[in-house]
C-alpha cells in the first residue's frame, strides 16, 4: 500500500478500475486519431494539400508532446533524486520564501494538484513516491533539485502551451483569411472588366497625383514627408490596411513583373495558396521558440515581473511589422509619384526586394510566427497558472500587471488576425521574386520533375564528356560529385525569373 491519502497502489487496485480507466484512456486517444485521420481524408478530397500539410505539421507537434510526457514519465524518479544543498533552492525564485511557509509544499511548483484538471487524485504521481523521494534526499540533509509534482506540473504547461499555440494559428490564420476572402469582389469586378492586354497598352493617360493609389499614400518630397509617410503608415493599418485602390495596383504591378503574358491571371486564387503554403511554416513551433520558453522560465524570478514585460515583446513587433508592410506600399507609391507626373496607360508600380528588411519578404513570416507564438504564450501562461495555482498565487502576480497583459493579448490576436495578416498576404507578394504556389499543384510537380531530369542530363553529359580525359583513379570523385548534385535538387519556395529554377 502506498503510505499516503491517495490510496492503494496499482497492486491493490480492482481490475474492474483498471480496466475502466484504460478504456476511457484508449477510447479518446483513438476519437482523437480518428478526427485528425478524417480531416485529413477531407482536405485530400478537396486538394486542400498545403492544409493537409498543416495538419501533419499539428500531429507532429502532438508527438512531440507524446514524446516530452513520456520522457518526463520515464525520468522523474531519477530527476527528483537529484540532491543539491538547499541554498541552492532560495537563490532566482518565482515566489518569495515567506509566501512559500504559507504553504504545505517545498516550492511554488509543489503546491496541491489543481482538482479542474486532473480532479481529485494525481494522475502521474502517487504520494508514497513524493515521500519517499523527499526522504532519499533528506537523509542527506540535501533537497531533491525538482519534485515529481513540480515536474508533472512542467509538462502540464508544455502541453497546454502547444496546445494553446495551434489553437492561436489556426483562429488567426481562419479569421485572417475570411478577410481575405473578401477581396474576391474585387478581383471578379475586374475580371468583369474584361482586362486584357491591349486595354492596358491602349493610348490613354493617367495623372499620377489624381490617382486614387498615389493620393492614399504619397506625402510630398523632403524629410517631413518622410516622417508624415510613416506616420500615415502606422495608423493606416488600424482602420483601412488594404483599400481596393491598393489591392488593384499593387495585382497590376506583380502581373506586369511575373506573368505579363497572362493580364487575366487570378491573383485572388494565388494569395490565398500562398498562404495556405506559409500556415504549414506558423502552425509549428520550431527550436527558436523553445529555447525562448527555456529563457523566459529562467528569468521568471520574484519581483522582476518577467511575465508581464515580455508582454510588450510581441505588442511592439506586431505594430512595426504592420508599419512596414503599409510603409512598403507607400515607397511603391512614391516611386511612381517621384518620377513620373503623367504615364501612358495605367499605373504599374514595381515589386523588388530592396523594400523588405534585409531585401528578404521572407523575414515577415518569421516575425508573424514568433508574435503568433509569444502570444499564445503569454495566454497559456496565465490560465495555466490561474487553474493550476489559483488566482490569488504569487507567480500570477498583481492585479495591475494581470489586467494589461490580458488586453495586450487580446488586442495582438485581433490585430493580426484583422489587419496584419491579410496585409502580409498581398505586400509580399511586392518582392523580386514569386513563389512556387503561382502554379496549380499538378504544373509544380511537373516543373520539378523537368528541373530534376534537366539536371541529371546535363551531369550525364558533362560526366561522358570528360571520362575519355580523366583515368580511372579519378572516376569516383566524378561519381561522388554528380551524385552531390542530383541531391541537392530540389523544389524552391521561391522562383526568381531573372535565374530561373535555383
Amino acid at each position: 500500500m502506498a503510505g499516503g491519502e491517495e490510496g492503494a497502489t496499482l497492486e491493490f487496485t480492482p481490475t474492474w478500475i483498471v480496466a475502466v480507466v484504460c478504456t476511457v484512456i484508449v477510447a479518446i486517444s483513438l476519437a482523437m486519431e480518428r478526427l485528425l485521420h478524417f480531416a485529413g481524408t477531407i482536405l485530400k478530397k478537396k486538394h486542400q494539400k498545403p492544409l493537409f500539410e498543416a495538419l501533419l505539421k499539428v500531429k507532429e507537434e502532438l508527438m512531440l508532446m507524446g514524446f516530452i510526457s513520456l520522457l518526463l514519465t520515464v525520468f522523474q524518479g531519477a530527476i527528483s533524486k537529484i540532491c543539491v544543498s538547499k541554498e541552492t533552492l532560495t537563490h532566482m525564485l518565482p515566489c518569495k520564501l515567506e509566501d512559500k511557509k504559507g504553504t504545505e509544499t517545498t516550492s511554488h511548483f509543489q503546491k496541491y494538484f489543481a482538482s479542474t484538471l486532473a480532479g481529485s487524485t494525481r494522475h502521474l504521481l502517487a504520494e508514497g513516491s513524493a515521500s519517499s523521494t523527499l526522504g532519499y534526499c533528506a537523509k542527506k540533509g540535501k533537497a531533491p533539485l525538482l519534485s515529481v509534482e513540480a515536474l508533472h506540473h512542467l509538462h502540464i504547461f508544455i502541453f497546454v502551451l502547444a496546445i494553446v499555440h495551434v489553437v492561436f494559428c489556426v483562429l488567426t490564420v481562419s479569421i485572417g483569411g475570411l478577410k481575405i476572402r473578401l477581396w474576391k469582389r474585387w478581383e471578379d469586378s475586374i475580371a468583369k472588366e474584361n482586362y486584357d492586354s491591349e486595354q492596358a497598352l491602349e493610348e490613354k493617360f493617367t495623372h499620377v497625383q489624381q490617382h486614387t493609389f498615389i493620393k492614399e499614400h504619397f506625402r510630398g518630397f523632403g524629410k517631413d514627408s518622410i516622417v508624415l509617410g510613416w506616420l500615415h503608415s502606422f495608423f493606416k493599418q488600424f482602420y483601412a490596411s488594404v483599400t481596393k485602390s491598393d489591392y488593384v495596383t499593387l495585382r497590376l504591378g506583380f502581373i506586369m513583373m511575373h506573368c505579363k503574358g497572362n493580364p487575366k491571371f487570378n491573383f485572388h486564387k494565388y494569395m490565398i495558396r500562398a498562404l495556405e503554403d506559409d500556415f504549414k511554416h506558423v502552425v509549428g513551433i520550431s527550436w527558436y521558440l523553445w529555447i525562448f520558453v527555456v529563457i523566459f522560465l529562467l528569468l521568471n524570478v520574484n519581483g522582476w515581473h518577467t511575465y508581464f514585460w515580455i508582454a510588450f515583446i510581441p505588442f511592439a513587433l506586431l505594430l512595426a511589422v504592420g508599419t512596414k508592410l503599409e510603409h512598403v506600399i507607400s515607397q511603391l507609391a512614391h516611386e511612381v509619384a517621384e518620377k513620373h507626373a503623367a504615364i501612358e496607360g495605367e499605373l504599374v508600380v514595381t515589386p523588388s526586394d530592396d523594400h523588405f528588411w534585409f531585401h528578404r519578404p521572407r523575414i515577415v513570416l518569421f516575425l508573424i510566427h514568433f508574435i503568433l507564438f509569444q502570444n499564445a504564450f503569454e495566454i497559456a501562461f496565465f490560465f495555466w497558472v490561474w487553474v493550476q495555482y489559483g488566482f490569488d498565487s504569487c507567480v500570477m502576480g498583481q492585479v495591475r500587471y494581470i489586467v494589461p497583459r490580458l488586453v495586450i493579448g487580446v488586442f495582438i490576436q485581433g490585430l493580426c488576425s484583422f489587419s496584419t495578416l491579410p496585409l502580409y498576404a498581398i505586400v509580399t507578394q511586392m518582392g523580386s521574386s514569386f513563389k512556387k504556389a503561382i502554379f496549380e499543384e499538378h504544373v509544380q510537380v511537373g516543373l520539378i520533375g523537368w528541373a530534376q531530369k534537366a539536371k541529371k542530363k546535363k551531369t550525364l553529359k558533362a560526366a561522358t564528356q570528360t571520362a575519355p580525359e580523366v583515368n580511372t583513379e579519378q572516376s569516383p570523385p566524378d561519381s561522388i560529385q554528380m551524385g552531390r548534385i542530383l541531391r541537392n535538387a530540389s523544389a524552391p519556395e521561391e522562383i526568381h525569373p531573372a535565374h530561373g529554377w535555383e
